[in-house]
């Protein structure tokens, strides 16, 4: 996959996430792509890592759609324990 499917991946991911977790969060489209991205890497890795199953170069592999999306989801959860009470 290119680096501009990642982003898109990313992107994706981090809306889900975000749509998962409703609430307000203190970034906009630019934290949501950089929390999806980082988020579907971090994804990867721990499916690689933990659950032995490598992430596929394929767009619209579910797995890799999995992995990201959790992946969004626990850097989520980190930046809005970090950051979330600092906008009121």
């Amino acid at each position: 996959m290119s680096v501009l499917g990642w982003i898109v991946l990313g992107l994706l991911a981090g809306a889900v996430a975000k749509l998962l977790l409703p609430g307000r969060d203190p970034g906009g489209l630019i934290i949501t792509t950089l929390l999806g991205v980082v988020g579907a890497s971090l994804g990867g890795w721990i499916s690689a890592e933990f659950f032995d199953r490598s992430i596929s170069k394929e767009f619209f592999d579910g797995p890799t759609w999995i992995a990201a999306i959790g992946g969004s989801l626990v850097l989520l959860i980190g930046y809005r324990l970090l950051f979330g009470h600092s906008r009121r």
